[in-house]
């Protein structure tokens, strides 16, 4: 006979787990289907920020925060890792501290969760930035810190234990025919409904969805330093001017025209690579470093030792670390729409495609599944 479920989802990362969850907490049956033994894509490349300070402000920003409700529910549900540790901009120029003032003006004013502190102030919140010629920086209390790498493992099981999803990983999902799902091994399941979130693996399935859609794929580098000594802390998610040229949240500030033209004037080098920095910190005292973007065609399987060099001369410039030293450097690939905030599709009645929330994963991902949930389903009917 073959198995059947209300749900199957097909991805297990971030998207993936997110879908599958929202499904769940509405009393569905719901399979999991992911086609290596764990996730090992964008998920669990990234730095574990949930940022919705990089959303602008209307549905985008109400997305991430909903996402944000959700990892704090998925922290308190099943103890997994979340910590409200919010973000600091770091201005080092004039012009980045004017993007910061315009910002905080254009979001209606200082207030407890977002304003500009002194540079006295920013020191005293994080001992990892650096105090030469620091002006001041922006202090933003919404964001997260999560660890992607124990989160994608471990969440799967907690699904299975809590909801009794069933989990089928290792099992490389080749065909959907109608609600029929084949796997490459020939097994079949049936499904009331199907959720793709193939992640950078999007043509798979449905090649011809993905030939006019508005997806591009982007190659990210990032490093991770070796735990720091005695349990020291960079304190928030650190970020810098050249950040302020990468999330759309500051597009509208009327300075920042001529920090982006500074940038390319004196370091045309990072437009090149897509490089802005950030750091973060997990729970294991490890800081995570980065990042680049380089697109469609320029992604090469092999990485390139400048980006790593340029990320570390501009994060050197920024923060202080007692231990600089490089354990893991690696790549990461994700799709990212670029029409919305995620690329939806419907090729059949009850077969949906959802992929490319771009580097927003963390950020959008559980606030974006609940959102597609309570439309296709109503809220939930079960306790979380």
């Amino acid at each position: 006979m073959t198995p059947s479920c209300d749900v199957a989802v097909i991805g297990a990362g971030i998207l993936g787990l997110a879908h599958a969850w929202s499904a769940a907490k509405r009393g569905l049956r719901v399979t999991l289907f992911e086609r290596s033994p764990r996730a090992a894509g964008a998920s669990i490349r990234n730095f574990g920020m949930v940022w919705p300070i990089g959303q602008p402000a209307g549905p985008p920003r109400e997305t991430a925060l909903l996402s944000r409700a959700r990892w704090l529910e998925l922290r308190d549900t099943f103890g997994l890792w979340v910590n409200e540790c919010g973000s600091l901009h770091l201005a080092y120029r004039e012009d980045e501290l004017a993007v910061l003032e315009e910002f905080v003006s254009q979001e209606g004013g200082p207030t407890d969760a977002l304003r500009l502190l002194s540079a006295d102030e920013v020191l005293a919140r994080s001992p990892a930035a650096n105090p030469e010629s620091l002006l001041g920086g922006l202090w933003s209390a919404t964001e997260l810190c999560v660890n992607p790498r124990t989160t994608i493992a471990h969440l799967p099981e907690h699904l299975q234990d809590r909801y009794n999803v069933d989990l089928q990983f290792h099992t490389p999902v080749t065909r959907v025919d109608g609600h029929k799902i084949i796997a490459g091994d020939g097994r079949t399941w049936h499904a009331d409904r199907v959720v793709v979130c193939s992640g950078s693996d999007f043509e798979t399935l449905f090649p011809e969805v993905f030939r006019n859609a508005p997806l591009t794929l982007c190659k990210l580098q990032m490093l991770r330093t070796a735990a720091q000594p005695d349990g020291w802390r960079i304190g928030p998610h650190l970020a810098g001017g050249l950040t302020l040229r990468h999330y759309t949240s500051f597009r509208d500030c009327p300075s920042l025209p001529a920090l982006c033209d500074r940038i390319d004037r004196e370091t045309p080098e990072l437009n090149r690579y897509g490089i802005h920095v950030m750091a973060s910190q997990n729970d294991a005292g490890q800081v995570i470093l980065g990042d680049s973007h380089e697109y469609g065609e320029e992604i090469s399987p092999f990485d390139k030792p400048e980006i790593d060099e340029l990320i570390l001369r501009e994060l050197r410039r920024m923060i202080r670390l007692p231990d600089w030293t490089i354990a893991e450097r690696w790549h990461g690939i994700y799709a990212k729409c670029t029409d919305g905030l995620v690329y939806e599709s419907e090729p059949e009645p009850g077969i949906h495609v959802v992929v490319g929330p771009g580097g927003a994963g963390m950020t959008l991902s559980f606030g974006l599944a609940e959102q597609q949930w309570s439309r296709w389903a109503g809220p939930s009917r079960v306790e979380p």
